[in-house]
């Protein structure tokens, strides 16, 4: 688990749940309320069309950076506690 190729590919496999798991919660596809398989195919591609606009829609404008993430509860912990920690990694506020 601790090598680039497993990794990598751990990564793609990470992605590919993600997306499952948007559709599957967010936009109802665990059930398909249309009878026939092309019926059923029409219902999955419109909702990957969906979900895809969707994506998009939440994505900044060109030419900006995404805006940071505020730290988690985790990552706040260190200095709650009064232990050293890089701050590379956090937000552009700190």
């Amino acid at each position: 688990m601790e090598t680039p190729e497993w990794q990598a590919r751990y990564a793609v496999r990470s992605g590919v749940e993600g997306t499952i798991n948007e559709l599957a919660h967010g936009h109802g596809m665990r059930r398909c309320r249309y009878r026939g398989r092309q019926k059923a195919h029409l219902q999955h591609v419109l909702t990957a069309i969906t979900a895809n606009i969707e994506r998009l829609g939440r994505r900044p404008p060109t030419g900006e950076a995404p805006p940071s993430r505020p730290p988690t509860t985790f990552q706040n912990s260190p200095d709650q506690h009064g232990i050293p920690w890089p701050r590379s990694w956090r937000s552009a506020r700190d």
